[in-house]
């Protein structure tokens, strides 16, 4: 009667493929890449791997969605090193990258709640010169500038004198501009809403956006217990 590998505690690379869906050369590239401890061989050369290589690779899968694949990959070549502080320490920084994602989001909330028609007058209908807008949010006329070459803002020039004109979009993104600057956003953070704004034609239609985004840092978060689950799964077999 032909040898159950499973039961037997020895597994091909096929078998460990077929549990999750994988090809046998990701499981021998995810060996070649430390993220499974390196395979016993038979005498004729092939591959045998053990509960602790499955668990190694489950631990693997369950960290990817909350911790993406180079942070999980390094993860698994700390812990195959017995570097696990090293490991302990990726998995931190993680938690503390999902704690900024969550801050700017709320960050991102509190900025377009403060763009409402009521917090601001209209600008003129001509719109406005630099210098007025500056005075409006508090900057200096070299910041809008800033804000310009960096994409952030888009006036156009008046034809006559050749100065900036900042009409309702361009003012409506330098007030968002500066909410969030003042909460600590780097140019290069805040350059993709701006432009999430500006495909969506205004704020108002960022509210399903809005609604994704949480959605995803609440599956990012759930995942991460998952992954820890597994990973210490993983730690006790090893011990």
């Amino acid at each position: 009667m032909r040898e159950n590998l499973q039961t037997a505690g020895r597994l091909r690379p096929v078998d460990l493929a077929r549990a999750h869906g994988l090809s046998t050369q990701a499981v021998r590239n995810y060996e070649a890449a430390g993220v499974l401890p390196a395979a016993e061989r038979t005498s004729s050369g092939h591959r045998r791997y053990t509960p602790l290589h499955a668990a190694a690779l489950r631990a693997f899968l369950a960290l990817l969605p909350g911790h993406g694949h180079r942070t999980a990959s390094a993860v698994l070549r700390a812990v195959g090193e017995g570097a696990a502080e090293e490991a302990y320490a990726l998995i931190a920084e993680s938690h503390v990258q999902l704690l900024e994602d969550r801050r700017t989001l709320r960050s991102v909330e509190r900025a377009l709640r403060d763009l409402g028609p009521e917090r601001e007058p209209a600008p003129e209908a001509g719109g406005l010169f630099v210098g007025p807008l500056a005075h409006r949010l508090g900057v200096r006329p070299a910041t809008l500038r800033t804000w310009e070459r960096a994409g952030l803002v888009r006036p156009h020039r008046d034809p006559a004198t050749g100065y900036r004109v900042y009409d309702e979009a361009a003012v409506r993104d330098a007030r968002l501009t500066h909410q969030l600057r003042r909460g600590g956003h780097l140019l290069g953070q805040i350059a993709p809403l701006i432009d999430q704004v500006r495909s969506a034609g205004g704020v108002e239609p960022l509210d399903g956006v809005l609604r994704d985004w949480h959605a995803r840092l609440a599956a990012r978060g759930r995942a991460m217990l998952t992954g820890a689950a597994e990973l210490e799964a993983y730690l006790r077999l090893r011990e």
